[in-house]
């Protein structure tokens, strides 16, 4: 069987600590190389296979507690899990800095679906599982359609994340993803809730009411667009939670959404 040390397709070359007022957690940062880390389920107990991607802005990516501690409890719970790190868009490395984490998501899901077959596993679905930006990335994942179908993921589940292209996301996407003025065409292409239709894969989705940095609204306009297309979702809003909260705390009760994943995969 597989063990857990990460699939090189990554190096990381800082880790520091990043502290903000609603949450303390290590970061990784100045990420070059991607890497895959599996998880293999411990007693499978589904036919799906899950992509974690952490947060971050696109400034850095929240490898623990929105990565490894939450790929952790899948496998525990019979879920085999993989917690991609990403290489962070910056003009130094690349003439399309949008492009490389959408390769790199890509690319992970590729090769999840490869591993599970190699180890001749019963899993014939592979979905990504998004936090933050990292929400953002599986949403553009499923949306902008890779003619490789390997990579294109079979569903998504989507935690506190970015789907409208706000005045606010707007400055965020030019100034962390795209380091320039994003073109008339690319402004339409990151309309995200105008591209969804009959193909969008189903979406598990979750979102604290008091979210100051995602606004609710981006679930809820996502889940309304599902709807709107017949494309099956569930949605768990939480009344507190603010944003980052990972795995969640049983004091706002946001540390119910796992299990409540955990279920929606068995069920769907």
């Amino acid at each position: 069987m597989w063990n857990q040390n990460d699939i090189p397709f990554y190096k990381v070359n800082k880790l520091v600590e990043y502290e903000e007022e609603a949450w303390g957690t290590k970061c990784v940062i100045d990420i070059t190389e991607p890497t895959l880390t599996i998880y293999p389920a411990q007693n499978q107990s589904s036919n799906k296979a899950v992509v974690i991607i952490p947060g971050g802005g696109y400034e850095m990516v929240a490898m623990y507690h929105e990565g490894y501690e939450v790929a952790e409890k899948l496998a525990a719970a019979g879920i085999t899990a993989a917690v991609l790190k990403y290489r962070l868009p910056n003009t130094a490395s690349s003439d399309q800095p949008h492009m490389v984490p959408l390769s790199d998501g890509r690319r992970a899901i590729r090769l999840l679906r490869e591993k599970v077959k190699e180890q001749s596993l019963n899993i014939d679905k592979v979905g990504v599982l998004g936090f933050s930006a990292g929400s953002h990335l599986a949403t553009v994942l499923g949306l902008w359609k890779s003619k490789n179908q390997d990579e294109n993921p079979d569903f998504s589940a989507l935690i506190y994340g970015v789907t409208i292209l706000s005045d606010s996301n707007l400055e965020w996407l030019q100034r962390t993803l795209y380091h320039r003025q994003m073109t008339e065409q690319e402004k339409q292409q990151n309309r995200l809730l105008e591209l969804i239709d009959e193909h969008t894969p189903p979406a598990f989705l979750v979102h604290a009411i008091d979210d100051d940095v995602c606004l609710i609204d981006e679930s809820t306009r996502y889940a309304n667009q599902l709807k709107a297309n017949n494309i099956p979702y569930e949605a768990h809003y939480f009344s507190e939670g603010g944003h980052g909260f990972g795995l969640g705390r049983k004091e706002d009760g946001t540390d119910q959404w796992l299990s409540l994943f955990i279920n929606w995969l068995h069920r769907n």
